[in-house]
Formats: structure tokens, C-alpha cells, sequence
């Protein structure tokens, strides 16, 4: 097969051992979605020392990778980071260390591109970060949460954070504003979540005998006329496990447009919020390499502070 002059071998670095192949070419290729990455792996145009791989190979060191050319439409191009993008994320990093950082990120970005999100927080990043070689999430929040994020930047810091994370040996700690008096002595909403579509095929979350044991840990900051300041602590880490478990105890989070109620949505005009207010306030995780704790915290945003000088002026 005779190659084209635009065809790239690529020699797997030692920072690159152990990624994926769909993962290391979304690093190397900029403003290529992963649908696409996945179709040209899958037609054998993208080759590890000349043989075809599946999507989910693992690299070694000293691997050859075969990058075609690729000519993308504007319906398939990831969308360029834009000036006013690139510089909220530059600014966004609460602390980094050799091979991990922690975003403060900003509601309304989704961590991920796809089903209509032409550019999520990690792409950015990685066009962002182009002195990274490897940059992967090792945990995820909503569009619509903002704080603490957790990359790692290497394969083995990926790894032992991933094994954290399994052995409960990851806190996360979260604000959320919640309709009515939340009682002090509920401290905790145990109840199993299950994952369902739409007719429209967006994906929701309820409580179901069936699905997934789930657990939440309450513990009320402040209390309103008509609205309570909760921290909630997510023993398991079910997708909107805090939103849903909140609704299910009866108190459902101000600004969810997804299991909030009426009288919140009225609750959240009358002070002024205008997105869903949960904030991954703290994150507490063992630093990869010497086991060391690192604890890190993210300031509410002055939008969620704002509303809750409202609420405590509120009669």
C-alpha cells in the first residue's frame, strides 16, 4: 500500500505506554471528534507497527503509529478554542503537580464533545496544553457543576488515581442549594438509582428497586425561609446520584432543569439563579506517586454567592 505524503508515524514516548489508540490520537490530532477516530481504526487506516488494531489497544514503548490523512467537513470538526475559552481555562487551574492537575470548572462546559457539544472541557484542554503528550480525566462532573476536576497526565498517575477512586480512597465534597428546610437529622439518602432514556434518547436517572446501590451523605451549612445550604458527599458515584437523591428525600437542587420542581423553579427566579447551583466545593485524593494526601478546594462561584446573600436576606 503506497503512503501519501501526508501520512505521520508516530514513536510511542515513554509518558505515551499504556494509552489507548483512540485516546493517544485524539492527543496528537486536534479538532477531530472521536466518532471519527473510531471509524478510521476501525477501516484499518490507523496501524500500530504496521498491523490493524481495535480502538482499545494499549501502546507500548517504542510503538510506530500510523496517522492517515484526514480531511474533515465543518460538521465533523471539533470547534477551535476560542480566545475568551482559552483563557478561562488557563485561568482555572487550582493546583498542579508533576503528573495531575485539578480545573476548577466552569458550569455550562461539558467535560466531554459529543451529542451536540462540538467542544468539551478535555479537548479544549488538550488544544490548550499542547506540552501535554497525555491528558485524561479520572472522574467527571454535569455540564452544569462547576468546581473541582481531577486529570491525570500520565498512564501510571491515571491508573493509581482510577484505584483511589475504586477504593473509596477519593472525597469529594459538593455545595448545593436545596428547596425547603432540609432536616438535620437526615443525614444520609440511601437509595438505588437506574439509568433510562427519554423518547428523545437523553438520558435521566431514577430511583428503582433494580438499579445500582447508591448513597449520599447530607450535612446542612446554613438554612433559609424557604431554601437550605447542604453539603452532600457521594459514598458511590452514580451518575446525578446528589440531584437525584436530593428530589427523592423531597428537596430537590435549585436550577435543575431535570428533577427540580415547580415551586423551586419559582424559588430560583425569585433569586435571580439562573443554573443549577452544585459546586464541587473539595476534593481530597492520595498524590499518585508518594501516597502523600492532597486537599484541595474551589470557591464558590460570585454568581452562587450572590444568591446566597439573597436568600439570607430574603423575608
Amino acid at each position: 500500500m503506497a503512503e501519501g505524503r501526508d501520512v505521520q508515524w508516530v514513536e510511542v514516548t515513554e509518558g505515551q505506554v499504556g494509552q489507548r489508540v483512540d485516546n493517544f490520537l485524539m492527543t496528537r490530532i486536534k479538532g477531530v471528534p472521536r466518532a471519527l477516530i473510531y471509524r478510521i481504526v476501525r477501516k484499518g487506516e490507523v496501524r500500530v507497527n504496521k498491523k490493524r488494531v481495535k480502538a482499545d489497544h494499549r501502546l507500548a514503548l517504542g510503538d510506530m503509529v500510523r496517522i492517515p490523512p484526514l480531511k474533515l467537513t465543518p460538521r465533523e470538526a471539533v470547534r477551535e478554542v476560542s480566545d475568551n475559552l482559552r483563557n478561562l481555562l488557563a485561568g482555572s487551574v487550582l493546583v498542579e503537580g508533576r503528573d495531575w492537575l485539578v480545573i476548577n470548572k466552569p458550569a455550562g462546559l461539558a467535560v466531554h464533545g459529543g451529542s451536540g457539544v462540538k467542544i468539551g472541557l478535555i479537548e479544549a484542554l488538550r488544544q490548550v496544553r499542547e506540552d501535554l503528550d497525555f491528558l485524561e480525566l479520572v472522574h467527571r462532573l454535569d455540564r452544569d457543576t462547576s468546581g473541582c476536576l481531577l486529570l491525570a497526565k500520565s498512564r501510571p498517575a491515571l491508573l493509581a488515581l482510577n484505584e483511589s477512586l475504586k477504593q473509596h480512597r477519593m472525597d469529594k465534597q459538593y455545595l448545593a442549594l436545596v428547596a425547603g428546610r432540609w432536616p438535620a437529622r437526615r443525614d444520609f439518602v440511601a437509595a438505588r438509582l437506574e439509568r433510562y432514556e427519554l423518547g428523545n434518547g437523553e438520558r435521566r436517572v431514577r430511583v428503582d428497586p433494580a438499579g445500582k446501590v447508591a448513597r449520599t451523605r447530607f450535612v446542612v451549612r446554613e438554612t433559609f425561609e424557604k431554601a437550605t445550604l447542604v453539603a452532600a458527599e457521594p459514598v458511590t458515584g452514580r451518575t446525578h446520584q446528589i440531584r437525584v437523591h436530593a428530589a427523592h428525600a423531597g428537596h430537590p437542587l435549585l436550577g435543575d432543569d431535570k428533577y427540580g420542581s415547580r415551586e423551586g423553579e419559582r424559588l430560583a427566579a425569585s433569586l435571580g439563579l439562573s443554573r443549577l447551583f452544585l459546586h464541587a466545593a473539595a476534593l481530597t485524593f492520595p498524590e499518585p506517586t508518594s501516597g502523600r494526601p492532597v486537599q484541595i478546594r474551589a470557591p464558590l462561584p460570585e454568581e452562587l454567592e450572590t444568591v446566597l446573600t439573597r436568600a439570607r436576606r430574603a423575608p
